[in-house]
């Protein structure tokens, strides 16, 4: 059997260890410290320098501190992109709300701006009042198309929580993807651009709302001598040893970012032409990816063969591969959850396959992945690619 290769793994920069040792040579090993303050730092001026960013335990802490400091509760309504994982809605059940489902298009697989305005319009028409928040999520890595998004979220006045969770480095129209909203999450699990072992950001739009974000993720301490709380708070704080490692892989972030692109060119050119196999692509110019997991549709009917046949033979071949999320309105804890769309959304799950997008990964990796698409199909144009 070859080795295994993997869909997404981390890889250091050889810097974690510096940062680790320091943390405990000066018995910071406790959540908060210095690390944590310059990952902080370091992520807000990769972002450009005008947001706070608030390090905390996950992605899915960040979303839900942020849906706390919107003001959302039992009874609200958030306006949720379905093409997701679960993460990205989760959050909203965690404060009582209901999530409205608005599903995907064709160019980028995010939150379709059409369907955002009907959901918006109809949720108003229907209950006397607006949706507390709307959450875009950069998926795979694409930027969603925040123009349009942004003009509809103003027009009504709802606040945006972008999930970039899987966005680190990509950029819309030159602008950072998670700078958009009033808010925006980053992840750092083992599985992301960069990783800190486990982990996330919120990426907050001035001191205040970052303050506010400290409070609730350190238990809600009000200022007092003594232990005094008059709200609900969190453990969300990141540990200065997890910190250290983010700090470590800030440099090599940008690397990171281009060798992810570079595999998914390999992907694209090695794939050009195949019958039935195509790539998600930068719409335009103004879309940059940072390619976080390369993605391919399989037409059945075009390619002789489908998504759930590739990925078994890919499995078989010791290749980690994994379909495109299955919708959120599709999900059975979700059944009841208002949606708006025209199933985009789950024609990409039947026919979409995530491919490995590691940085780790070798040519020689890459083209075992590509062989195992080759040897899908016999015909004298595939075999024509093998040689």
């Amino acid at each position: 059997m070859k080795k295994r290769i993997n869909l997404s793994l981390a890889k250091m920069s050889g810097h974690e260890q510096k940062y680790i040792q320091e943390a405990f040579d000066t018995n910071w090993v406790v959540p908060l410290g210095p690390n944590v303050n310059a990952f902080e730092q370091s992520l807000a001026d990769y972002l450009g320098g005008e947001k706070k960013v608030v390090a905390l335990s996950s992605g899915t802490a960040a979303l839900h501190l942020a849906l706390i400091q919107l003001g959302v509760g039992p009874g609200d309504e958030v306006i949720c992109q379905s093409f997701t994982f679960a993460a990205s809605a989760n959050p909203i059940k965690y404060l009582g709300a209901t999530p409205v489902f608005v599903d995907s298009e064709e160019d980028t697989w995010n939150m379709s701006p059409g369907f955002l305005r009907e959901a918006v319009e109809d949720r108003i028409a229907l209950t006397g009042r607006k949706p507390k928040a709307i959450i875009p999520v950069h998926l795979y890595g694409m930027p969603a198309k925040m123009d349009e998004i942004m003009a509809i979220a103003n027009e009504f006045e709802i606040p945006v929580l972008e999930d970039a969770a899987e966005a680190l480095g990509s950029e819309y129209k030159g602008k950072k993807c998670g700078t958009f909203g009033k808010f925006a999450c980053l992840s750092f699990n083992g599985n992301k651009m960069i990783t800190t072992s486990g982990g996330g950001a919120l990426v907050c739009t001035n001191e205040e709302d970052a303050g506010e974000t400290m409070f609730y993720a350190t238990q809600a301490c009000d200022e007092a001598p003594h232990y005094q709380h008059s709200k609900i708070g969190y453990n969300y704080r990141m540990s200065n040893i997890c910190a250290g490692i983010g700090r470590g892989q800030m440099h090599v972030l940008d690397s990171h970012v281009a060798r992810r692109k570079e595999i998914n060119q390999f992907y694209s050119e090695k794939l050009d032409g195949f019958p039935g196999v195509s790539l998600l692509k930068n719409p335009s110019a103004d879309f940059v990816s940072n390619h976080w997991l390369t993605c391919v549709m399989v037409n059945e009917a075009e390619a002789g063969f489908s998504r759930e046949e590739l990925r078994l033979v890919m499995e078989a071949a010791n290749i980690e591969t994994r379909p495109l999320w299955k919708p959120m309105h599709l999900q059975p804890v979700f059944a009841d959850a208002p949606y708006y769309g025209d199933g985009t959304s789950e024609k990409l799950f039947e026919i979409g396959l995530c491919l490995p997008s590691s940085p780790v990964l070798t040519e020689e990796d890459l083209m075992r992945v590509v062989n195992c698409i080759f040897e899908m199909n016999q015909t004298s144009t595939a075999l024509r690619y093998t040689q």
